[in-house]
């Protein structure tokens, strides 16, 4: 059983950053990707960056592109999501999910083991 567990979330002001971590446990020799979502209220949940586990291929949503940044560190076991110059419309619950046979990296039904969530706020 694979759990994935999100920290670093928080109320930052426009143009600030914050450092999204998420800590992978559990049988992952099978996983190919690690993803982070993102689901602003009332709205669908969104792919904003892909990051693929055995040559550290990264993906983007144009949305974030030059501001966000997705890194790994094997030893830990853990996915990072770094976000500068974040605006209003970053404001969401963030996940990270992992897959074993990722085609489309921003489909979210590729998905077999999600995080719980951490809640980004921008405002000022």
């Amino acid at each position: 059983q694979v759990q994935l567990v999100e920290s670093g979330g928080g109320l930052v002001q426009p143009g600030g950053s914050l450092r999204l971590s998420c800590v992978i446990s559990g049988f992952t020799d099978h996983y190919y990707a690690i993803t982070w979502f993102r689901q602003a209220p009332g709205k669908g949940r969104e792919g904003v960056s892909c990051v693929r586990l055995n040559d550290g291929i990264t993906y983007y949503a144009d949305s974030v592109k030059g501001r966000f940044t997705i890194s790994r560190d094997n030893a830990k076991n853990t996915v990072y999501l770094q976000m500068n110059n974040l605006k209003p419309e970053d404001t969401a619950v963030y996940s990270c999910a992992g897959g074993s046979a990722v085609l489309s990296w921003y489909d979210t039904s590729e998905y077999d083991s999600w995080g719980q969530g951490t809640q980004v706020t921008v405002s000022s």
